[in-house]
C-alpha cells in the first residue's frame, strides 16, 4: 500500500550527515512505491511558540503568520513521519525542536503516524544519542496512535559526507524500503 511519507530534516546544513541519511531513507521509500517529501526545516521561517494559546481559542490556528501554516497540513496528511536531527548538546537541533513546539496547536489531531528516527553525532559512545532519542520519542508520545518503526544511529561522524562510509548510510536506505 502506497503511503505518504514526510521527512523532517532538522539539519541546519544541506548535505550534512543527518540530511544525507534523509536522502537515503527517501531513496528507499520511493523505490518501495511511496509518495515522499523531504522538508528541510532550516529553509523555512518557523518561529518559536510563544505559549500564548491563541491556538486553543482559534481551532488550532496559530497567531504567527509563518511557514508552519504550510507544514501543518503536511504533518496531518502524512502516514509516516521521519524525524531527523544531528545531536546538539545531547538533544535535537533547534530547527526540529521549534517544529515540535509549534505543533502544539494541533498535536491531538496529528495522530496515527508511523515514526522513524534518524540521528547523527560526532561522538560514538553508546550513550551519545540516548537523550536525543528520548526527545524524539517524547514528541511521538504526544501524538495519539504513533508507532515507532525504526531508528538509524549515525555515530562518529562530524564533517559532511563522513556518514557515507558508515553502516548508517545503508541502514537508512534499507529502512526506507520497509515503509
Amino acid at each position: 500500500m502506497k503511503k505518504k511519507v514526510l521527512i523532517l530534516s532538522g539539519s541546519p546544513r544541506h548535505g550534512g550527515n543527518s540530511d544525507t541519511l534523509c536522502d537515503q531513507f527517501m531513496k528507499g521509500a520511493l523505490e518501495a512505491g511511496n509518495e515522499v517529501e523531504k522538508y528541510f526545516v532550516a529553509d523555512h521561517n518557523i518561529g518559536y511558540c510563544s505559549a500564548c494559546y491563541y491556538c486553543q481559542s482559534h481551532d488550532g490556528q496559530c497567531c504567527k503568520n509563518d511557514d508552519m501554516a504550510t507544514l501543518m497540513p503536511k504533518l496531518l496528511e502524512a502516514d509516516v513521519l521521519v524525524l531527523a536531527s544531528p545531536v546538539y548538546m545531547y538533544s535535537v537541533s533547534a530547527q526540529l525542536k521549534t517544529v515540535f513546539d509549534r505543533a502544539v496547536a494541533k498535536y491531538e489531531t496529528i495522530c496515527d503516524k508511523e515514526m522513524y528516527y534518524i540521528m547523527t553525532a560526532a561522538e560514538d559512545e553508546p550513550h551519545t544519542m540516548d537523550t536525543t532519542l528520548a526527545c524524539l520519542r517524547g514528541w511521538a508520545d504526544c501524538i495519539p496512535g504513533s508507532r515507532e518503526m525504526g531508528v538509524v544511529y549515525g555515530k562518529g561522524v562530524y564533517h559532511k559526507g563522513e556518514v557515507q562510509s558508515t553502516p548508517a548510510y545503508n541502514e537508512a536506505y534499507e529502512m526506507g524500503k520497509t515503509v
